[in-house]
């Protein structure tokens, strides 16, 4: 791999930089809110799971009784 000079190293990453297409204010509200809407979701279903499982694993070996 070439090695390039720190100066040439800069005007490097501001032109990869400027390609970048920003995602808007509003794009990243809304991607927030999705993803607190499916952690939400995500942690009533483990929880719905984790109790369903620990109750047949109480009832298989007779220690809710």
């Amino acid at each position: 791999m070439a090695k390039v000079s720190p100066a040439q190293f800069v005007r490097q990453v501001r032109q990869e930089v400027s390609k970048v297409t920003w995602a808007s204010r509003k794009e990243t509200g809304v991607g927030t809110m999705m993803v607190f809407i499916m952690v939400m979701l995500a942690s009533i279903f483990f929880f719905l799971v984790d109790g369903a499982l620990s109750w047949g694993v109480k009832f298989i070996l007779g220690l809710g009784a």
